[in-house]
């Protein structure tokens, strides 16, 4: 039974490990200019059991791409769960975005960085690229609905507009304060698109 569970538990630590090499490798250097062994080294496992967890280099980019999707919407939804006012919720995003765009990794958006890489070559590359940015989406259409405004739908598209242009901004180095910029164009459209029936139009007129 302890023999079992030692088993078990090293294989999930040699999954995390590996999945941690491959993010940190992936992110920085690009896709494909990291080979099997360079993870193998970074993750400090045999190439055997790098194999077992991962059956290829496709399977493992998957894996990667799952993986840093769920650790970059968790972070989202901590720094936006410390906001109140749901209009606040919605600029918070960007201040979300500046903090991340300070961070000693900053390399743009994994997903898009991905894409550009790999595209039509790879199906689930694209799958999860859409996916990643269809739950952003999401998240914002939920954001301006909670704010008020009179067309959530439209909003959450030209939000994301402006988050997609803040990361390519900062990761390019094109506009100084890429996502204070792009905060300010959000607070613009929220003055403008807040529901006739909403609080938010009498303390926010637009």
């Amino acid at each position: 039974m302890d023999g079992t569970r030692r088993v078990r538990m090293d294989g999930e630590e040699a999954r995390r490990r590996i999945l941690d090499a491959a993010e940190r490798l992936f992110y920085a250097r690009g896709i494909q200019a990291v080979g099997m062994d360079q993870v193998r080294d970074a993750a400090g496992v045999s190439l055997k059991r790098l194999y077992q967890c991962y059956a290829s280099k496709d399977a493992l980019v998957e894996a990667y791409l799952e993986h840093r999707d769920r650790r970059w919407n968790d972070a989202l939804a901590d720094h936006l769960g410390r906001v109140g006012e749901p209009r606040e919720r919605v600029l918070a995003v960007f201040g979300f975005l500046a903090e991340w765009f300070g961070t000693a990794d900053f390399r743009g958006c994994a997903f898009v960085n991905a894409f550009g890489e790999l595209g039509p070559a790879s199906p689930p590359v694209v799958a999860a690229a859409r996916a990643h940015k269809n739950a952003l989406r999401g998240r914002l259409r939920t954001l301006t609905a909670e704010a008020g405004a009179a067309d959530p739908d439209l909003l959450a598209d030209q939000l994301l507009l402006l988050v997609e242009g803040a990361i390519v901004a900062a990761a390019m180095g094109t506009a100084a304060d890429p996502a204070e910029r792009a905060r300010s164009a959000a607070r613009a459209l929220l003055d403008a698109a807040a529901a006739p029936d909403h609080p938010l139009t009498a303390r926010w007129p637009s």
